[in-house]
C-alpha cells in the first residue's frame, strides 16, 4: 500500500474541469467487506451551507450507488495518466458481474473505514449530506434529455450526492 499524508483543502490548486472532465476520477463507497467503484466525468467541488463539498452524480442503474445509499460516505480518487485503462474499464464493466479491483490490479485502502483506491495521486474523503434525485422536470434547456438520457437511458436518470469534504490525503 501506498503512503498518503493528509493536504489541507484550502491548499489544493488544480483545474477542476480538467481533472474531473478530462482526467476523470472514481467514486468509491461501501466498507471493508464489500465495495465498489465507479468512474467519472461529472461532479465538482465546493462550498456549500457553509462547508468544503463535492458533489457528484450517479446514474439510478449504477451498482456503485446501492453503496452509496447503504453507506454515510463515498470518496473521489485522483489520478495519474497511466491509470486511463483502468478508469476505462471502472466506467464499462459492472461490479454487479465481477470484482473490479481483483480484475484490474487496483487495490482499495480505507481511512475511517472509507474506502478509496490506493494508486491515485490524491483523494477527497467525503461525508453525505444529501441526495438528490434529478428528474426530467427540473430541466429547463430540452436538449439535456435529448442529449444525455435518450435511447436506453430514457429513465436513467442522476442523483446528485453532496458530501462535506472531511480529509484530502495526497502522496
Amino acid at each position: 500500500m501506498h503512503q498518503f499524508q493528509p493536504y489541507p483543502v484550502d491548499l489544493l490548486e488544480f483545474n477542476p474541469f480538467t481533472k474531473i472532465g478530462n482526467d476523470w476520477l472514481i467514486i468509491t463507497s461501501g466498507d471493508e467487506q464489500k465495495a465498489n467503484g465507479m468512474t467519472a466525468s461529472w461532479g465538482g467541488l465546493g462550498v456549500l451551507w457553509g462547508k468544503n463539498v463535492a458533489f457528484i452524480f450517479v446514474r439510478e442503474s449504477r451498482y456503485t450507488k446501492e453503496f452509496i445509499d447503504n453507506s454515510s460516505t463515498f470518496s473521489c480518487t485522483f489520478f495519474d495518466k497511466k491509470y486511463k485503462n483502468d478508469l476505462k474499464y471502472f466506467g464499462i464493466v459492472s461490479g454487479r458481474q465481477e470484482d473490479k479491483f481483483k480484475t484490474s490490479g487496483l487495490n482499495l485502502d480505507y481511512k475511517d473505514g472509507t474506502p478509496y483506491v490506493d494508486e491515485g495521486n490524491f483523494v477527497v474523503l467525503c461525508k453525505k449530506m444529501a441526495a438528490v434525485p434529478i428528474e426530467e422536470a427540473h430541466f429547463l434547456d430540452p436538449e439535456i434529455k435529448e442529449k444525455w438520457y435518450s435511447g436506453d437511458d430514457t429513465d436513467n436518470f442522476h442523483t446528485m450526492y453532496i458530501g462535506e469534504i472531511t480529509d484530502v490525503l495526497a502522496r
